[in-house]
């Protein structure tokens, strides 16, 4: 007699807590969350069809719209496929400049989502503080190539420029001010119950079940999966630097936020060896003005902020690919949101939305 009839609803896709445009179809029992489904798609973007019909430069300047949140992991990835199709290697220095402005990529993406998950909860205050050190990282990386959101800051065979005079002392300043800030982010969620209440215990996944959904990145180690590409096959210099690869030990909520707390602080790290150890010399190798690899295929795969990064090319000997796909570690993270969900409140699918990083340009790429 006081049974509840289950209620169909949609979240989205225009609800700003999506963090796009995403629509999860709910099935509600009062408000407990019975079954969620995610739907994509309603970006269209193309970039993989548009990547097989434009040259290999011109597709370089589509890899930064898809995840615009972190552009210049993505123009990272999508140049080292193409260098390994070539068969070209970018010199030291700009192997190091390539790891230095990744890592604040890396940083700047964290920001953003700390930022928009603390407010997704109702921390107002964390949004202000992290966009206020993103605009400093943001002005280093336009002072570096003119852009802010979509950069186009690496080229093949190298980079476009060296960093210009002055470029290292702001990015040394800005690594000595950021641990103080980092606190600053940690105290006010800490001591913060509400902050707290919605995060510890909610959206736990195991390793095994984490593995199972082929989840990556953050997501994956907050689960205790102690793999990062950066170890587990370095690219570039990363073998030459020295880090740590933060691990959570319940897989909730809670620990995906620590892990990425972790993280900023381990990617100033790596920064300040990279700025210490970078040699001087060239930063482009010569490469052909018109791109055009011999017949091949080759599977490329980075660390992104959000995880695995992954670049499919096949070469037809044209200056065009023939095979342009891109793995995105967005859409393989979102399948577990049903998971995640099941059993909690209809409040905290918002979180959990938040606790994966989503980025729909990546996912409707």
């Amino acid at each position: 007699m006081l049974g509840t009839r289950e209620l169909e609803i949609n979240l989205g896709p225009q609800h700003p807590s999506t963090h796009g445009v995403l629509r999860v179809k709910l099935k509600l029992d009062g408000e407990t969350i019975v079954e969620s489904d995610p739907v994509i798609g309603y970006l269209h973007r193309g970039c993989e069809k548009l990547g097989e019909n434009r040259n290999y430069i011109q597709t370089e300047v589509y890899t930064d719209r898809m995840d615009y949140i972190a552009a210049i992991n993505e123009n990272l990835v999508y140049i080292e496929a193409v260098e390994r199709l070539l068969g070209v290697e970018a010199p030291p220095r700009a192997q190091y400049m390539r790891v230095i402005l990744a890592e604040f990529q890396r940083i700047a993406s964290h920001l953003v989502w700390l930022a928009t998950h603390a407010l997704d909860i109702g921390a107002m205050s964390v949004f202000l503080y992290c966009f206020r050190e993103r605009e400093e990282i943001l002005d280093l990386i336009e002072g570096y190539c003119g852009a802010r959101l979509t950069t186009n800051a690496v080229r093949t065979g190298g980079m476009r420029l060296d960093f210009p005079e002055g470029w290292l002392g702001s990015a040394k300043a800005f690594c000595d001010e950021f641990p103080v800030r980092l606190k600053e982010y940690d105290t006010l969620l800490k001591t913060n119950r509400i902050w707290m209440g919605r995060t510890k215990d909610i959206g736990v996944i195991t390793g095994e079940r984490a593995l199972a959904y082929g989840l990556t990145g953050p997501c994956l180690r907050a689960s205790g999966v102690n793999y990062d590409v950066r170890k587990a096959m370095p690219y570039e210099v990363y073998s030459e630097i020295e880090f740590d690869v933060p691990l959570g030990s319940v897989g909730d909520t809670y620990d995906r936020y620590l892990v990425r707390l972790e993280e900023m602080r381990q990617s100033r790290l790596i920064i300040l060896q990279a700025m210490e150890k970078m040699p001087q010399g060239p930063v482009m190798n010569k490469v052909p003005k018109r791109i055009k690899p011999p017949a091949g295929e080759v599977y490329v795969v980075n660390e992104g902020p959000r995880g695995e990064l992954g670049v499919y090319l096949v070469s037809d000997g044209t200056d065009t690919a023939a095979r342009c796909r891109f793995k995105s570690p967005c859409f393989v993270n979102l399948q577990a949101l049903p998971e995640l969900a099941k059993g909690h409140m209809v409040a905290d699918i918002v979180a959990l939305i938040g606790t994966l990083d989503i980025v729909l340009g990546c996912i409707d790429r």
